[in-house]
């Protein structure tokens, strides 16, 4: 591992916001990474809190004589990239957040770079994944909420607000469930971790989280099993049109749920099969990501040490 240069990757999702070292191979330092508490619960003063004591944890565990280049930072969705802010969906408490400059005040003179959380899992699986050697593919995340980011033609896409990719609100067809964004039918209302655990409650299911979910469908629970599979077809419904949009060769998938049985990749790819009379869409390869949970801080930090993917 280089002893050199790092950047710092700092991961911001519902439930916790992470940090750690990575140097230029893609490797997270040992004994970098910290995590502390988000949650729709959390005040912004909490958050705020939590965001400035997993950087500077991080930070001081930069190795004597290295030096820190830059840092990187995915947020969950919706962003606006010109101006540093964040509003995740399911953090209420900031709205447009100035989150890039709060971590830019803790590292004085080092480059801050602002994300979706979605692209820097792309960049991720790009650089070290399972999408290495792709051109065109998507890195998706399937968590508490649901997010993704594309590369095209090599290239990181962020759009002009930074939200390019947001698969989490694409709309599929056969579902009413509303969403937090204002949509029915969002793929993130039917199918993230929270959502297909209260569809299964809503059925008479009594389990409580993912984990619960997991093992009921293990067992061959049938609510369990319905509810994965209605999960794993919207996701392959809005992939297939998500294909038809921009022509992906493949998607990678990570985040806590996407674990929740390997049957879920069954669902996702037989809902893409019926468009086989578009073989274009239906090339789509969708496999799991080949990253730990590690990823989405190595993609973090990819937008420094691959800042010439980054549009």
């Amino acid at each position: 591992m280089s002893a050199g240069v790092f950047a710092l990757g700092v991961d911001l999702g519902g439930t916790k916001i992470e940090a750690a070292l990575v140097d230029p191979s893609g490797a997270v330092l040992p004994g970098s990474r910290f995590r502390a508490p988000t949650g729709n619960g959390s005040s912004s003063e909490q958050l705020a809190a939590s965001a400035e004591t997993v950087v500077l944890q991080s930070v001081a565990t930069l190795p004597d004589g290295a030096t820190l280049i830059g840092v990187g930072v995915g947020s969950a969705g919706p962003i606006t990239v010109a101006h540093g802010l964040v509003s995740p969906l399911n953090l209420p408490h900031w709205r447009d957040y100035p989150l890039r400059d709060q971590i830019a005040a803790l590292v004085p003179g080092v480059p801050v770079t602002l994300r979706m959380d979605g692209e820097c899992i792309a960049l991720a699986e790009h650089w070290v994944g399972a999408g290495q050697g792709e051109s065109n593919l998507m890195g998706m995340v399937v968590s508490t909420g649901i997010g993704g980011g594309l590369i095209l033609g090599g290239r990181a896409i962020a759009g002009p607000t930074g939200n390019a990719g947001h698969i989490g609100h694409v709309e599929v067809g056969g579902f009413d469930d509303p969403c937090l964004c204002g949509g029915t039918g969002c793929v993130e209302a039917i199918a993230s971790g929270p959502s297909t655990t209260a569809w299964a409650r809503r059925q008479g299911w009594e389990g409580t989280s993912g984990e619960d979910l997991a093992v009921s469908y293990a067992a061959g629970d049938p609510i369990a099993v319905a509810a994965v599979a209605r999960s794993g077809r919207a996701i392959g419904q809005a992939i297939a049109s998500s294909t038809a949009l921009v022509d992906l060769d493949l998607v990678a998938i990570g985040g806590g749920f996407s674990h929740v049985t390997p049957d879920i990749f069954d669902y996702i790819r037989e809902a893409i099969a019926l468009r086989s009379p578009f073989p274009f869409v239906a090339k789509v390869r969708v496999i799991p990501s080949g990253l730990s949970g590690e990823g989405p801080l190595i993609g973090a930090a990819a937008l420094i040490h691959r800042s010439d993917l980054v549009a």
